[in-house]
């Protein structure tokens, strides 16, 4: 969903790096931008210099664009020094997607949490319920009729698209760990929510946090309930992951993998919680009659939708609707077909 960008906000860059150009945004720390086949059309990376090597921070979606641009920077940025670790701040493959490629040209670790790795892993190989049929099917019993099903079905297996090589050893991070590149010391965090167990990282010492998708200038990241916790209230456990944010020193430069790099975090905090809470009122008034999410994704995107924009809008209604009924300010109803509807409760 959008969210209107907060004015207190700092932007101390005006303007994302070039093709296969990198922008040094804090000493030793630069910002690289790959492209995206989405309507969200780029994502940001950071390369950390690590003594002699470096440390890349995401590396993007697995695709010909994005490994030509790699083979770019590793001429022109990278400068002959190679990698240390890869470290991935979660498992959605426009962070994971060069991974395996990355690491077995450098012969260096893969870095992340293990909840991401798994899920990788779970979506990779279409196991238990992390499979587009099983994303369908949670789609359909909330009410998306098979005009809208039908392109969906035929995806197959989008995730392999972008994540063409799952890598095959990882180091575990956990939520506290502190790794030292460079001279610099870096706490991860842990975030819930937008993915299983979301990595931000934080160094006090350059006064600089990465932020990954958890906490976006511009937008709000996605939040959607999965096939395999159809029940789940993943909106509460982001909203909660948020407070880490609005701790950080109030001049921190948040690094996001979207959008342009600002200060500002317990701003932006405030704002995301202002504008899911106007949301969460909009969907209670919309739900006095039974509603199904299919019917209420209109309140919340007010566009038109191509496929893979209705496939999040989806899972994001859904986790709205169940963080409401959680909350106990919608009813759950399952109709005798098996369609679920939500209806207020006063």
């Amino acid at each position: 969903m959008n969210a209107s960008l907060p004015a207190l906000l700092g932007f101390p860059f005006a303007a994302p790096p070039s093709a296969g150009d990198a922008t040094e945004v804090a000493a030793g720390i630069f910002w690289l931008r790959m492209p995206l086949p989405f309507a969200l059309d780029h994502i940001n990376l950071w390369l950390l210099a690590d003594g002699e090597r470096w440390t890349q921070i995401d590396c993007g979606y697995g695709d010909a664009a994005t490994r030509s641009l790699w083979e770019t920077h590793f001429e022109r940025t990278l400068q002959g020094r190679p990698l240390e670790r890869v470290v991935a701040t979660h498992y959605h493959p426009d962070h994971l997607g060069n991974a395996a490629w990355l690491v077995d040209r450098f012969d260096c670790p893969l870095v992340m949490p293990q909840g991401e790795y798994l899920t990788a892993h779970m979506m990779g190989n279409g196991l238990a319920s992390y499979n587009n049929s099983a994303i369908c099917e949670l789609f359909r019993v909330h009410g998306m009729d098979e005009a809208h099903l039908e392109p969906m079905r035929g995806r197959g297996n989008h995730y392999r698209r972008g994540v063409p090589e799952l890598p095959s050893t990882y180091r575990r991070v956990v939520d506290g760990d502190v790794m030292t590149i460079g001279r610099q010391r870096w706490r991860s965090f842990a975030g819930y929510g937008h993915s299983p167990e979301h990595m931000a990282l934080h160094c006090e010492e350059r006064g600089v946090c990465i932020s990954g998708d958890m906490l976006l200038p511009k937008i709000s990241t996605n939040v959607s309930v999965s096939a395999s916790e159809p029940e789940g209230d993943p909106l509460g456990r982001f909203l909660d992951s948020l407070a880490a944010f609005s701790s950080l020193p109030p001049d921190t430069l948040v690094l996001p993998s979207h959008g342009l790099p600002f200060v500002g975090s317990a701003v932006r905090v405030a704002q995301l919680h202002a504008h899911h809470a106007a949301r969460l009122t909009e969907l209670e008034a919309a739900a006095q009659e039974p509603r199904s999410a299919a019917e209420l994704v209109p309140v919340l995107f007010r566009r038109e939708l191509d496929v893979q924009q209705r496939f999040f809008a989806m899972g994001e209604a859904i986790a709205h609707l169940n963080h409401l009924w959680h909350a106990g300010r919608l009813a759950r109803i399952i109709d005798d077909d098996g369609t679920i509807r939500f209806r207020g409760t006063h």
